[in-house]
């Protein structure tokens, strides 16, 4: 058996451990050759591989990043460096000249829907959710997003002493696209005093209001809002357009228009911090470790039950799989009657309304 592994999209911790679990459990149980391919989906056109075996995952599992590289922007049925135009026969060519019979792929939405369209034209493919948004459908969890709560955590950990020390209002913005699931975990972990969701409304004046009637006792105000945030009479922050990514929206600076419209109605100082890549960087914590390593042993299982076109999930404590087409191009919000929305609540946290 010869199976390759890419991971596409943009980068997480836990990628490496899941690419040094489906090696070892591949290697060690079913005697498999494994190849690597670099730079995600972009590697099979650019013909840029390299082999994997025990030896070459060793030390793995605590690296963030990949070392395979990936690629946020190549689909070879659209491919950038082509004008638009279908590769993908170019990158099967290549499939059947390496001799796979079988790809797993990791990565969030983006590269499941490429993943399961290589799937109906006859590759072999098993899926491995990645995400830090923990915005997959039919998964509870994606490794990386662990990872990336504890560095939201941590930030607001220390801006509550500086927003505490002047009496300020500190706002951090989180990553997350169109879900809140960092910004509502993180802001929970951290202590935020309110936390702003792209799922629920967010009134400036409300949450202008429940600042104020901090200033006089506690005297500062902790905000955690998501970029994906539609702030009064606005659409979505957007940092810049990519025209030719298959999310060609990048979204950023929500935090800052926040900052510019609550300055207007406090007295207090308002300042803001736009978190960024930093949740994306550094090794995964032992949670995202566990269970990248639990993904990718079940991912290497339905590579040797032949069980294709399937993606790996996390219900409950229970890991099983799930169509890939029932994942491709979807994504998963924060529920209005999620537990953890109804908590935030409960201890008195101001959602936006």
């Amino acid at each position: 058996m010869h199976v390759g592994i890419l991971t596409g999209g943009g980068d997480c911790p836990g990628l490496n451990a899941v690419i040094r679990a489906v090696t070892l459990a591949l290697v060690n149980e079913a005697q498999a050759s494994v190849t690597g391919i670099e730079r995600g989906f972009l590697g099979l056109l650019t013909r840029q591989v390299r082999p994997l075996d025990a030896r070459a995952v060793e030390g793995l599992l605590a690296q963030g990043g990949t070392v395979l590289g990936t690629h946020n922007r190549c689909d070879p049925f659209h491919f950038f460096g082509a004008a638009g135009a279908d590769c993908s026969g170019q990158a099967m060519a290549y499939v059947r000249e390496l001799g796979l019979d079988a790809l797993v792929a990791i990565g969030g939405d983006g590269t499941m829907s490429i993943a399961d369209r290589f799937s109906v034209l006859g590759l072999p493919v098993v899926g491995v959710p990645k995400t830090i948004d923990n915005d997959l459908c039919h998964t509870d969890r994606t490794f990386g997003f662990d990872s990336a709560v504890a560095v939201v955590a941590d930030a607001l950990d220390r801006l509550e002493t500086t927003a505490r020390s002047h009496g300020r209002v500190m706002i951090a913005e989180t990553m997350g696209r169109y879900a809140g699931w960092i910004a509502l975990e993180g802001g929970i972990a951290g202590g935020a005093d309110v936390i702003l969701l792209p799922e629920l409304p967010v009134d400036v004046d409300a949450v202008a209001a429940f600042c104020r009637t901090r200033e006089p006792h506690e005297g500062y105000t902790l905000i955690c809002i998501a970029e994906g945030v539609k702030l009064q009479g606005a659409g979505f922050t957007v940092r810049e357009h990519i025209a030719d990514s298959p999310d060609p929206l990048r979204l950023g600076g929500v935090g800052a228009v926040l900052q510019q419209q609550l300055s207007q109605r406090l007295a207090s100082e308002v300042r803001h911090t736009l978190l960024g890549h930093v949740q994306r960087g550094g090794s995964p914590t032992p949670y995202d470790r566990v269970l990248a390593t639990r993904f990718g042993y079940h991912a290497a299982q339905l590579v040797r039950r032949g069980e294709f076109g399937r993606m790996v999930t996390l219900q409950g404590d229970t890991i099983g799989s799930v169509a890939m087409s029932e994942v491709a191009g979807k994504n998963r919000i924060v529920p209005v009657d999620h537990p953890l929305v109804a908590t935030a609540r409960g201890i008195g946290v101001m959602l936006g309304s």
